[in-house]
């Protein structure tokens, strides 16, 4: 009774008898679902902090409290007339749908203009797989204020762009799908941006789904950013409901509005103008480089003190204060969907830079007299490695353009300038580099990038990362969501746990019958998994991971049960020989395909690899049958690039050509064949 009345007092306290809750208000299932478990004054700052985000309107702190008080910071201006503003999301939470609705709608382009789906995705590999590769820059003016908008990726491999992404800007607006609410990768973007003191409007998309579920969207949300030791300031978010799709947003899930006037309305309000020194010494922190046939390196950055003209010389600083002088040539602003020429840049703006040809990412364009660099961007370390190698099969030549170790070592350094998650290593002979990355995603987009420029290579399989520290083995540990339906958990939770994972949560997700499952799982684990939960859930199961700390050793993972079949001479395939050799397994060849010794046919049904004759062809003899026997095949394993990296195995490589990826044995690591 004492513990009931105690909490009628704070019910009353914080809404007098007169006040009426909002239908909408997320403050009513977290006072019943947390409140009664938290002591009182706990209880009464986070239901206060809850209700002040989510109940009243836009009016939102400037999180002065994280800024240092000093006398230069007095002395610093906000310019008013400019925001900047990262997209940050889970992937396929809508980020670049709500980008394409913004530039709709501030008359980016004209009404009888034809307009492409997710306009931000202009790579042809981001259309293809649907997904947002590289962070692109781009701008809309609301009311006489520019915003500038930078659409980052999704997925935790391209962690790195989003990082050195998160020193340009001052907020970032975070989007979190309506059913699904946080993941891993929200998790991931959101603890940087916090430690950066930046300013957040939370964004709930997907409002229209039938199973939306935004009051526990919020509140998820809200625990996220108390476990990730949030401001005061930094919790007290502004939320937005809104519908990328059809380009509304507003303050409540039932009462949108017809466009997106509350998003951008608690933009100019919620996120503070940069705070900038306009009569200080020039300095710019390049955090982007493009390229262009014509101008040449483009350094992309936002000019964080005094002005940045064009034609005018510079000094290039690294962190170690090695310095260079340099010209600006030309000078761009991002107006609308495009660049344009500018004669000058004040503080507090994005920019691109052309003239200076060696300019690289974290360097500092600063004053030719007086400039001093500034602190130079880190990025965590990758956590998975592959070789790659000249190719060595008797196919070499036929496809590709650039073949050499020259070509290929010339290639991967250069990727280096512009992917600063990303290292590159001499391997053990001269023509093998090893190269590491965040994951095999990022390292895999890099070989069908190279492969569609015309290079010719072999590529090892991923291995993980190990450090070692005060003599014991240490690994990388991924988090791992898995959102699977019912029917087929029980298969998807035993091939996760035979991979060593570690289950910490289980919830049903709205309501189509959907459980997600959260695990903690080596890396190694997850090498090859997205193909075994695929088959394991037929189809349906859905795998996001990202990074989460290093830990020690978990043991012997069996990663693949069956061995391979392997062909064991020259020549083309042939529907007498396929048909008998599909009895041992799935083929990945069909007749009338040429192939060599050593190169991997299909997958063997038992484990231990298996050699066999695919070009064998029937004996012709002078004996003539009444009847020719029908020769019936079974449809051939198409396995993509992704996929034959998740197969391969320690003794096996990956030959990537511009028209044709084969998976082959290693010469080098002689393996007992049956």
């Amino acid at each position: 009774m004492e513990k009931m009345a105690a909490l009628t007092t704070i019910h009353t306290s914080l809404f007098p008898t007169n006040t009426t809750l909002p239908k909408t208000s997320a403050f009513q299932p977290f006072f019943h679902t947390q409140l009664l478990g938290l002591p009182l004054s706990s209880s009464f700052s986070a239901a206060k902090r809850l209700s002040s985000s989510t109940c009243r309107p836009i009016k939102c702190s400037v999180s002065e409290a994280t800024e240092p008080k000093t006398e230069k910071k007095r002395q610093l201006l906000r310019r008013a007339d400019v925001r900047n503003i990262a997209i940050v999301a889970h992937v396929d939470h809508g980020k670049t749908t709500l980008v394409d609705a913004m530039l709709k709608q501030t008359k980016v382009f004209r009404d009888n203009q034809f307009v492409q789906e997710r306009i931000m995705d202009s790579n042809d590999l981001e259309r293809e797989r649907g997904i947002t590769i590289l962070s692109k820059n781009t701008s809309v003016t609301y009311k006489d204020t520019k915003i500038n908008i930078i659409d980052t990726p999704g997925h935790s491999d391209f962690g790195g762009e989003v990082e050195r992404i998160l020193n340009m800007v001052e907020g970032i607006l975070l989007v979190v799908d309506s059913v699904e609410g946080p993941m891993p990768q929200t998790r991931f973007v959101l603890k940087k941006a916090l430690e950066f003191g930046h300013s957040v409007v939370v964004v709930v998309n997907k409002i229209d789904r039938p199973s939306a579920r935004p009051d526990f969207v919020v509140n998820s949300t809200f625990e996220l950013f108390i476990e990730l030791n949030a401001t005061d300031e930094q919790c007290d978010f502004q939320v937005i409901y809104a519908s990328g799709i059809k380009g509304q947003a507003g303050l409540s899930p039932e009462n949108l509005a017809e466009d997106l006037g509350p998003l951008f309305e608690s933009i100019i309000r919620c996120i503070p103008g940069p705070r900038i020194d306009k009569d200080g010494a020039l300095q710019m922190l390049v955090t982007n480089i493009e390229y262009d046939e014509h101008k040449g390196r483009i350094a992309i950055g936002r000019v964080q003190a005094g002005v940045l003209a064009k034609g005018m010389d510079v000094r290039v600083c690294t962190s170690d204060d090695s310095c260079r002088f340099g010209r600006v040539s030309e000078l761009y602003v991002y107006d609308k969907f495009s660049r344009v020429p500018a004669d000058n840049v004040e503080a507090g703006d994005i920019c691109a830079v052309c003239g200076i040809t060696d300019i690289q990412i974290g360097e500092t364009i600063a004053d030719k007299v007086s400039g001093k660099p500034l602190p130079s961007i880190k990025v965590e370390e990758p956590t998975v490695k592959m070789s790659f190698s000249i190719n060595t099969s008797p196919f070499v030549g036929r496809e590709g353009k650039y073949v050499t170790s020259r070509n290929l070592r010339d290639r991967l350094y250069r990727e280096l300038e512009r992917n600063l998650a990303m290292k590159v290593e001499d391997g053990e002979t001269a023509d093998t580099f090893v190269v590491s990355g965040r994951g095999t995603l990022h390292i895999t987009i890099l070989i069908e990038n190279m492969r569609r420029e015309g290079y010719e290579f072999m590529v090892g399989p991923p291995k993980v990362i190990n450090k070692k520290v005060n003599e014991q083995l240490l690994e990388p540990y991924e988090i791992a969501t898995v959102e699977v339906p019912e029917e087929h958990m029980g298969a998807v939770v035993e091939l996760l746990g035979k991979r060593r994972g570690q289950m910490f949560d289980m919830q049903g997700v709205g309501s189509e019958g959907t459980t997600l499952l959260k695990y903690k799982i080596p890396t190694r684990g997850l090498l090859g998994l997205r193909n075994s939960i695929l088959t394991a859930s037929r189809g349906t199961a859905i795998l996001n991971t990202v990074f989460d700390s290093y830990g020690p050793w978990a043991g012997d993972i069996s990663t693949r049960d069956q061995g391979s079949l392997v062909a064991f001479e020259d020549g083309a395939s042939t529907s007498y020989a396929i048909s008998s050799s599909q009895e041992r397994g799935q083929m990945f060849i069909g007749p009338g395909v040429e192939v060599y010794k050593g190169q991997i046919v299909g997958i063997h049904q038992r484990p231990g690899d298996l050699s066999l004759n695919v070009c064998k062809k029937k004996a012709a003899t002078n004996i003539r049958s009444n009847k020719e026997q029908t020769v019936i095949l079974d449809t051939p394993l198409d396995y993509s690039l992704d996929d034959c990296i998740e197969y391969i195995q320690e003794d096996e490589l990956v030959e990537v050509t511009p028209a044709s990826i084969r998976m082959c044995k290693n010469p080098k690591i002689a393996k007992k064949t049956r």
